[in-house]
């Protein structure tokens, strides 16, 4: 009998002894318990693709002449990550300790620095961290990842700061958005010990990743939408909607410091002001591995912006997002 995170929580939530088949079929008198289940040294390998498609309408109100310039432009990027996760020490009592470790980051992007340019996300890979995780997959200890990102955050800066700091653009926000928020669906569940029902909602938070230097928040209304039958075993079919939040948690990492110029059209507008935010998404939770399968979530967010040198005219960013998970 393996020791798992999901044998602990239902001995701790539900005081029942044996195998973890057993306690979650006599879990089911309460609610179908999901709890995150790993096996010390076995390894779990995902994929993350992170794609936005970025369009700005320079003069929404039509107070410039087109004449010499474009009156809208399209940019499209995107982020690939695999990230293998090995527990190399599971506590029956207390934390699990997961080593996190990057295989690969790829960045594509229609237009922006040339490609002889390193997208700063892609020096983490081969990069390794430790998460500590509670029983129900709460991260209760990201030190490792925050101190990584701030390095990786550096990387993000061109060299030499005789003229002041500028920053390239980068995904590195969009790799946080993967890896802070792991097994958040589950973890946030707030009656855990009582389990879910089909057609229960819970809430939480998740960030916002963006072309532009801004820290946002959308607000996660998760529901059980039912438990369906699989090859696999049962899964809990998850989904999820997003809207925007007014506060953003300060323990979320930042992955700049100091003061700093953003290069390209980013850099060139200001002021940015974000005005609506709504998109959904869906999760399959396979119960019997305690495993997320995939995940995808969109969204859509409008965003007003400013021209500098004191022209009136006020540019609207609109931000088409996706973020995919596949357990490969």
């Amino acid at each position: 009998m393996r020791t798992t995170l999901t044998m602990l929580t239902l001995a701790v939530f539900l005081g029942l002894a044996g195998c973890t088949s057993s306690a979650r079929k006599a879990s089911k008198e309460k609610g179908n318990i999901l709890t995150v289940d790993f096996e010390q040294g076995k390894s779990l390998q995902y994929r993350f693709v992170t794609r936005r498609e970025v369009s700005i309408e320079w003069d929404p109100e039509k107070k410039m002449s087109k004449a010499g310039g474009k009156s809208s432009e399209i940019i499209i990027e995107s982020l690939d990550i695999v990230m293998a996760y090995t527990p190399t020490e599971v506590d029956p009592l207390g934390l699990t300790t997961i080593e996190a470790t990057c295989k690969s980051a790829k960045v594509t992007r229609s237009k922006g620095p040339s490609s002889s340019v390193k997208d700063a996300v892609e020096y983490f890979t081969g990069r390794s961290f430790i998460l500590k995780v509670g029983p129900t997959g709460k991260i209760e200890d990201y030190s490792q990842l925050d101190a990584l990102i701030k390095e990786v955050g550096e990387k993000a800066f061109r060299p030499g700061a005789d003229r002041g700091r500028t920053k390239e653009p980068d995904m590195i926000c969009d790799f946080v958005s993967t890896q802070w928020f792991l097994w958040d669906s589950v973890s946030s569940i707030d009656t855990a010990a009582d389990g879910v029902s089909p057609g229960q909602t819970w809430k939480s938070q998740l960030s916002v990743p963006a072309p532009m230097v801004m820290r946002k928040a959308r607000d996660v209304v998760y529901k059980l939408d039912e438990i369906r039958q699989s090859e696999k075993g049962p899964v809990a079919v998850i989904s999820s909607s997003y809207s925007l939040a007014e506060t953003v948690p300060a323990s979320w990492p930042i992955p700049y410091s100091g003061t700093f110029q953003m290069s390209g059209t980013f850099g060139f507008l200001s002021g940015y002001r974000l005005l609506s935010l709504q998109g959904s998404g869906e999760e399959l939770f396979n119960v019997e591995t305690g495993q997320s399968e995939q995940y995808n979530q969109q969204y859509e967010m409008k965003i007003q912006a400013a021209i500098p040198m004191g022209i009136s005219v006020q540019p609207l960013v609109t931000v088409k997002q996706s973020i995919t998970a596949n357990l490969l």
